[in-house]
């Protein structure tokens, strides 16, 4: 999740929220690429979770960390509970649960996203490996039980913890036991961010279906290729899935300002202290309804970015594009999932193609293989044929895109090969669940625990 901002500029209109959005716009030149990987930590003796404190904990994660890279503490009440890189290129950051996220820098390549991911992952282990901590890359947490699961001192998570159970079924194993790895991407104009949203929302699905990663709870199979993306089927459905009206041809900045504006806040910052506020919506907020229970009780610009980055949708809408859809998961897979959605959305030729692709596909379409997709995943029914003849297809787009972009590593290799593990699960027939069952039924003798040696970082 996003780190909460303040910026104290008040807001007077709805038009300013729109430009607000709207000031993401770049030209192509300047598209960047943030991608953001999560994972669960576990120390190596018993595989449990690692909790905040103690001389072993979280916390000693985080101060090693500070030592060796020399960012920034992030705090909230007098606690580190992240770093952030001083010039503002990259974060460290804590998932409710423990899980540790990196918020990855905005970089011109997807070369230089994995060798990222290369350096993160070893300074990481130089500092874990000492505490007897290791990480592991799956969509959702395989063996602890809610109740084992630490809670991470963070303001927010508290006022969201008390919230979710009220409105889903599912939100609090959504904060506390599911890991995913995202991409942020740029637009140019409302125009091409319609382009890409409609695109991406409707291609969502597949994604979680190519990177499903959990198929175990509490130490037995699940039922589900992705049970992270089952859990997202029901968890503060007021603020997640799939938007209807993204899918309309005149789809704009205004139009999602608009459905964000009604939905519930979670809190608002002041003076360094959170307080609840999902009583009320961030229109009503506008109208005046925090005036006499906050100190400086109207809106800011502040308030608006930190609503924003609470708001769950598949493809989620700020000041650039993040796709939501997908497992965490193994190294390859960071480099993997931006392969594939850059690929896509950031050449215009395989823009085109994906665009006629998925042009004529419904809102009840993409819901219907949405629901099918954390139990069927690639074997789903789409239009008659299976869902991996649908990403057969997908990722020729995406490899022609790579390939016109034309951006090549010191040893000559253009970015194509990053969306070879996608192309072997295509070619395979089997997700990483899949294999992952099959390795439980056989070889792990119904256990749970070599996960934790075949699936760790």
């Amino acid at each position: 999740m996003a780190r909460d901002t303040t910026d104290d500029q008040p807001i007077e209109k709805i038009d300013e929220l729109v430009s607000y959005i709207a000031a993401g716009c770049k030209p192509p030149k300047a598209w960047r690429i943030g991608t953001e990987h999560e994972k669960f930590p576990f120390y190596v003796d018993g595989n449990r979770p690692v909790p905040y404190e103690g001389e072993r904990g979280i916390k000693a994660l985080l101060e090693g960390m500070r030592r060796t890279l020399g960012w920034d503490p992030i705090e909230d009440a007098g606690r580190i509970i992240g770093l952030v890189e001083p010039t503002g290129q990259g974060a460290i950051s804590l998932e409710p649960g423990g899980q540790f996220e990196l918020s990855g820098a905005t970089l011109e390549t997807l070369h230089q996203t994995c060798r990222e991911g290369n350096a993160h992952l070893a300074q990481l282990r130089e500092i874990a490996e000492p505490l007897g901590i290791r990480f592991l890359g799956l969509g959702a947490s395989p063996k602890w039980r809610l109740s084992e699961t630490p809670k991470m001192p963070k303001s927010r998570y508290d006022i969201m913890t008390a919230y979710m159970p009220k409105v889903g079924t599912h939100g609090l194993d959504m904060m506390y036991r599911t890991c995913t790895i995202q991409v942020n991407l740029d637009f140019s104009s409302e125009a091409d961010m319609r382009r890409k949203m409609q695109v991406s929302s409707r291609l969502q699905p597949l994604s979680t279906a190519l990177f499903a990663n959990s198929p175990f709870t509490e130490g037995r199979l699940n039922g589900f290729q992705s049970w992270r993306g089952e859990i997202w089927r029901d968890t503060d459905n007021q603020r997640s899935g799939q938007l209807p009206f993204v899918f309309s041809s005149d789809f704009g900045f205004a139009d999602y300002v608009e459905w964000a504006l009604d939905v519930p806040m979670y809190f608002v910052i002041r003076e360094g202290r959170y307080h609840d506020c999902t009583h009320v919506t961030f229109r009503q907020f506008m109208k005046g309804a925090l005036r006499k229970e906050l100190p400086n009780g109207m809106p800011t610009m502040g308030d608006w970015a930190n609503h924003l980055s609470t708001l769950f949708p598949d493809v989620r809408l700020k000041r650039f594009l993040e796709m939501r859809g997908a497992d965490g998961g193994p190294w390859r897979r960071i480099c993997a999932l931006p392969a594939f959605w850059v690929g896509l959305l950031y050449d215009e030729e395989a823009l085109d193609a994906a665009e006629e692709l998925t042009r004529g596909w419904s809102f009840e379409e993409v819901i219907a293989m949405r629901d099918a997709v954390p139990a069927q995943a690639l074997s789903a029914s789409f239009r008659n044929h299976e869902l991996r003849e649908t990403a057969r297809e997908v990722l020729a787009i995406a490899r022609m895109g790579l390939k016109n972009r034309a951006r090549f590593n010191r040893e000559g290799f253009d970015e194509t090969g990053f969306l070879n593990p996608l192309d072997e699960v295509v070619a395979r027939g089997t997700t990483s669940a899949q294999e992952m069952v099959n390795a439980f039924n056989t070889r792990w003798g119904g256990s749970i625990e070599p996960v934790f040696l075949e699936h760790a970082y």
